[in-house]
Order: C-alpha cells, then structure tokens, then sequence
C-alpha cells in the first residue's frame, strides 16, 4: 500500500499538465490514522467532484460496540458522524483554489430526516466516511500545491475532528442514537397498540417555510398538545412514560378553519414514516411505516390498474378493470393512487382535500339529484373509506374543512383550533344526526379484488436512443432512465435527493426480476429484501456515497409512474 508520501510525489509529478493528468491518484494511500481510497478522478474541474473514502479502524475511534448493538443505532451513528464531518468540511474546507469546483470538500448531507445513507459506513471493523473533493486547477491546469494542501492539512484535520469519539460531545452523540432506537421501537409496536401514529406532548410541527423543512423558530409556536380522550402513554427504551396523541386505526378526520394548523399536522404524520434529528420538534412524532400520503396528479401516466372500485361504466364502454391513460385526470391519478399503494402493501391513507380532485372526494345530495348515478362513473372515496377499513384493514386520516359528509363516516374527529388539538368526535356525531342529509352511498358492493399485476422487464431500459446509459435523478421529484422521465412530483413522502438518486438505480435493479411471472409486490419485495442484506451498496457497479433508503411503497410509485411500464394483467390476456 502507498503512503501519503507516494501521493504528494505524484501530485509534484503532475503540477502544471492538463487537468486528465490527475488520474494518477487513483488508489490508496495509508495516512496517520487513516487510509483514504481514491476511487474516481473527475476529469474537468467543472464537473462533478471526485470520488473519495476515508476508513478509520473501528477500534481507534472510540465508538465503542453499544453504539451500533442494533440496526437504529447503527444507522443513527453514521448519520451523526456523516453530520460532524459535514460540518468540519464547511469549517475546513474552501472552495477559493482555483477553477469549478477546486478546492470543495463535501459528503452527502442528511437533512431533517434520520435514513439509512450511504455516505457513512460503520462496521465493527472500521469507520468509512465516503466524499467528494474539488481537485484544484488555475484554468483547466493542475494546481499541485494546493491539492498537496487540502490532502496532507485539510482533511486529516476534517477526519480528526468528525471521526474520533473523543472529539464529540458524547451527550449529544447518546441523544442521537436514542431518538432513532426510541421511534423505531414504538413504530414497530404501533399495529399491536391499535394505533396509526403518535404524536407526543411538546412537539413542534410548523416548519421554517415551504422549501426549509427546519423548525419554524420565529413567531409564536404551540407546542402539540393531545386531547385527553386521545392521550396514550408509552414507554421508550431509553425514556419512560411519554404522553401524547395516539391516532387509532380507522377513518380519522382533522377539521377546523383555515390556517389553524390542520395540514401542518398532517405533514408531520406524512413525515412521521422516518426518524427526525433530536431539536427538529418532530423526533418523537412516528407513524407506521405503511402509510401513503395520497393526492391527485392531473396528467400522470397510468398503466393496466384497476380502479374500478372508485370509477366505473366511462363512456364508450372504457373498461376500468384495467385501466391505462397516458393523460390522467385529477380522478382518474387519485384513484389509481390508491389503488396502487393498496397493491403495495399500504395499511394507511393521509389525505389532505387541498390536494385532491374534489369530484373524486365526495358528491353531495344536490348533485346526486341533478346527475344520476347510471351517469356519474366516479364512486367518491367518502363511499369507500369504511370499507377500506372494514375489509382491507387500512385507515384513513383526512384534513377536511368543506364536506360535513365525511363526518357521517369518521370514527374519531380532531379540531385544530389555533393551534390546538381538540376532540369533536361526540359533538360532530351530534350535528350530523341533527343535520343529517338525504345523501345516497353510491359504492356497489364489497371493494373488488383487482388480482395480480405483473410488470414486465421490457418496461426497463436506461439506455438512450443513442446507447448511452443514462441512471440520473433530478432533485426529489424526477428521475431520467434512458430517455424516459419518471414524474414523482406527487410522492410527497421523498424527503432526500439521494433517496430518488438510489430509486433510480433501484429501477434498473427491479427490472431483474420482472421475469413475466412475479407480481409487482413481489418485485419491490425482492429488491426490499435485497437492500436489506446487501445495503445500498447493491444497487449501483462502484462505490458511492451519495444513496439513501428508500421505501418499497416509493419503488412502487416510481414504478407505475414509468411512461414504459409493459404490464402483463390476466384478466387483460383473457379479454383479448
């Protein structure tokens, strides 16, 4: 193996020559305290930055094996020390050497949310934090001295200082860990408490801004209080007796007026799905990992679903049983949505009425007598919630302000009022026997069985009409498989770039396993189970620290969002 020495003599040897000359530092190179892998030289400054690993011995950094004893405290480890070193780049590191990117040294930072990055490896072997770095260049020419610099001064001092137990403070490194190991065990238990989610006393929910998902620390903040018929107590591992809001299993409703907190609620039980950092105001907020925030999506591509438990009879005959549009409508998207994410496995539904196609949603009694039934294909969902529940097992929690409907069907009712949590339930019970309307359920029957649908592996090519092999993502919200765009901008529950980064891998993965005879739940099941043995290093042909975890339900919707998805449907082969 190489030393520092070997790296700073090759450095001398290419100062001055055209900027491709850098690859010579490819390897490995043993520094003291650590060995740093060079995995990929950036071949312009302007282009992305190089590939690089720092791997510490596990032993020397004083993370002692109780910190990692589980999968949540492993994971909450690498996402604090992925935080030190992100910090220790912006206090270390400058970009003021030269050209492009010159002179950047940065990891893959986590945001609110706690995931499963692979910027940070901890095995009981070693350490490995996986960045980038900016080699310098005055124009396109190699600048030596200051490489020489950033390698032998600055990141020694961004290791020392972000991967050593002895530079941390140790109490905020136990808070970390313990956030994660406390959330994801009430999350596991929540199905056997009867629960959706549970939302403790004293958490801030309203966030910075529309694009800031920080706590809103200006202005005045209430902190979630629970109603006390709604109140449960649950105990931690690592703390006792935590009270707070548990939203049962069943159709919940939040109302109340506008801008009095129903949606933020809401958001944070979207949110809920993953682990927030410890200060985020959500840590202790935690929903079960089967729920799917829902809304429409007016010109989504849809392919082969059966929706036919929300839209029936279209004109001309259009079957619904297996449903396929190019250029979806607010109703035709939501429907297909969930039906979608009941195929994948849902146990839960967040809707939000701002968000949704408000024909789909509910009609009234003065509608139903101006348009018959025998001409309105859309059963609206406030005809199905119940069954959802009843037959399928899945709640729903719905934000409503406009239809009194829904409160015909709810099980419990929650007001947000200022800020504040209230429990309607009785007092919404009471006005609608009182005010009950003449409203006709317009749901025929039980909610069908759609059967099996089985994507083919001809719906994945990444390769452009070209040849070239394009796997890209675009931000949260979009991802470029070969020459076909994935919209996601409905999936609101995406919290990281990396996260659609590593679903578009995980595409290309996926299409393994579309052999014409395993459904597409046993697709994104397979490559669920992959991640889960293998991580995310599986998912792509080199090392790469810039992949998050993500779930099977956001597979699934990357999936059926595909412009090329080819499904094979039995019912479909018999009709034709």
């Amino acid at each position: 193996m190489n030393d520092k020495t070997e790296l700073v003599r090759r450095l001398d040897q290419v100062n001055g020559k055209g900027y491709k000359a850098y690859q010579i530092l490819k390897g490995n190179y043993r520094f003291d305290g650590f060995e740093l892998f060079i995995d990929h030289v950036q071949t312009d400054p302007y282009a992305t930055p190089s590939r690089m690993r720092v791997r510490v011995d596990r032993s020397a950094t004083g993370f002692g094996p109780g910190l990692t004893s589980n999968k949540s405290r492993n994971i909450a480890l690498c996402d604090f020390l992925t935080r030190s070193f992100s910090d220790h780049c912006r206090d270390k590191a400058t970009q003021e050497r030269g050209t492009g990117k010159s002179g950047l040294i940065t990891i893959d930072r986590p945001g609110q949310e706690i995931l499963e990055h692979s910027a940070m490896v901890v095995t009981p072997e070693y350490v490995e934090a996986r960045f980038f770095m900016g080699l310098p260049a005055s124009d396109r020419r190699i600048a030596s001295k200051d490489a020489t610099v950033m390698f032998i001064r600055v990141l020694p001092d961004i290791v020392a200082g972000s991967l050593f137990m002895d530079r941390a403070d140790s109490g905020r490194v136990h808070r970390h860990i313990e956030a994660v190991e406390d959330a994801d065990f009430l999350r596991s238990r929540l199905d056997a408490l009867g629960l959706v989610a549970f939302v403790a006393n004293g958490s801030l929910l309203p966030r910075a801004s529309g694009i800031d998902d920080a706590p809103l620390k200006n202005g005045s903040i209430v902190p979630f209080i629970s109603p006390e018929a709604f109140e449960v107590r649950v105990d931690f591992p690592n703390q006792k007796g935590i009270v707070g809001l548990g939203i049962p299993k069943g159709v919940t409703l939040i109302v109340g007026g506008g801008f009095h907190g129903k949606s933020t609620l809401l958001k944070a039980l979207a949110a809920g799905v993953y682990n927030h950092v410890p200060g985020d105001g959500r840590e202790r907020v935690v929903t079960g990992a089967g729920a799917v925030k829902i809304r429409a999506a007016e010109g989504r591509n849809i392919e082969k679903t059966d929706i036919s438990a929300f839209i029936n009879h279209l004109p001309q005959g259009k079957s619904t049983t297996i449903f396929s549009t190019a250029n979806a409508s607010g109703s035709t998207s939501q429907a297909a949505a969930i039906c979608e994410a009941l195929e994948a496995g849902a146990s839960a539904l967040l809707l939000d009425e701002d968000t949704c196609a408000t024909n789909f949603m509910v009609r009234d009694m003065l509608m139903q007598h101006l348009v018959a039934k025998e001409n309105e294909p859309i059963t609206p969902f406030i005809d199905r919630v119940e069954a959802l529940y009843r037959e399928r097992g899945v709640s729903t929690v719905l934000v409503t302000g406009g239809s009194g409907d829904y409160l015909g069907v709810a099980d419990h009712v929650i007001q947000m009022k200022d800020f504040t949590c209230l429990d309607v339930t009785a007092r919404a019970r009471g006005i609608f026997e009182r005010h009950r309307s003449k409203r006709k359920n317009e749901a025929r029957g039980k909610l069908p069985d759609p059967g099996a649908r089985i994507p083919l592996n001809t719906s994945i090519n990444p390769r452009t009409a070209a040849g070239r092999k394009r796997i890209k993502s675009r931000g949260r919200r979009a991802i470029l498989l070969g020459d076909d765009l994935v919209d996601m901008g409905d999936v609101e529950q995406i919290v990281h770039p990396s996260q659609t980064r590593a679903l578009a891998w995980a595409l290309v993965h996926a299409g393994r396993y579309m052999d014409a005879n395993m459904s597409l739940k046993q697709v994104i099941t397979a490559v669920d189970e992959a991640l889960e043995h293998e991580g995310l290093d599986m998912l792509m042909p080199f090392v790469a620290g810039d992949l998050a975890r993500f779930r099977s339900l956001e597979l699934a919707a990357a999936i059926n969002r595909m412009r090329t998805l080819s499904i094979k449907h039995e019912l479909f082969e018999r009709l034709t």
